[in-house]
């Protein structure tokens, strides 16, 4: 299955412009076979879920792009923010109490070098990533990114082989042009959040560049 796992839609996410119904038209013109609403720090309650999957027969799952300190994290299986959540060790105890998962969302944000042709440099940058103290929670890092470009997507790449985790794929939809160049595609059928969440854990997933058909592996 292929579903895109990082989108954001307005008015839950600020910074968005896109609807939530074109997110979900759009998607499935793309070959979606699903996608997770993640917005900055904020839920879809269960019943709004529940109506705009049925309203259109298509697998909407809800998520939330959660901002911490070490970094954004894209959490799966909470039901609402608790302040201390900025905190990624806190963050994670309140994951752990509902079995949820967590995934590192652009870890190249902040981590990677402006000169990227400075191998010393480059290197050093991906040791000190590999230490952010997030990633110890994370079942996954977000290998590609659909906004971010082709170096800073490189980063995040190498980050996982460096670190031994599997990588994601997200759109980070916040336009309708963002929808279908990537996403995560899953070896097994999923039909709900907590099929979501047992396949993140158990790492049977990888990222798809739909752009050029790439997996990435």
């Amino acid at each position: 299955m292929l579903i895109d796992l990082h989108n954001h839609t307005w008015p839950r996410s600020h910074d968005s412009v896109l609807n939530p119904d074109d997110l979900i038209v759009r998607a499935k013109r793309a070959g979606l076979d699903g996608i997770c609403f993640t917005e900055h720090d904020t839920l879809w309650d269960a019943k709004s879920l529940k109506e705009i999957q049925e309203k259109h027969n298509f697998l909407v799952l809800a998520g939330v792009e959660i901002s911490t300190d070490d970094g954004h994290i894209l959490t799966f299986g909470i039901e609402k923010y608790v302040f201390g959540m900025h905190r990624s060790n806190e963050l994670a105890a309140h994951v752990d109490k509902v079995d949820g998962a967590m995934v590192g969302a652009h870890p190249y944000r902040r981590q990677m070098p402006w000169y990227v042709r400075d191998e010393e440099e480059y290197q050093s940058a991906l040791q000190r990533a590999a230490q952010n103290a997030s990633y110890q929670y994370c079942c996954g890092l977000e290998e590609l990114n659909g906004r971010g470009s082709e170096k800073e997507n490189a980063f995040s790449k190498k980050l996982c082989d460096i670190m031994g985790m599997p990588g994601t794929a997200g759109t980070d939809s916040h336009s309708i042009q963002d929808i279908g160049k990537c996403a995560t595609y899953f070896e097994r059928t999923i039909h709900d959040e907590r099929d979501l969440i047992r396949e993140l854990k158990a790492g049977r997933f990888y990222a798809v560049d739909l752009r050029s058909n790439a997996i990435l592996r």
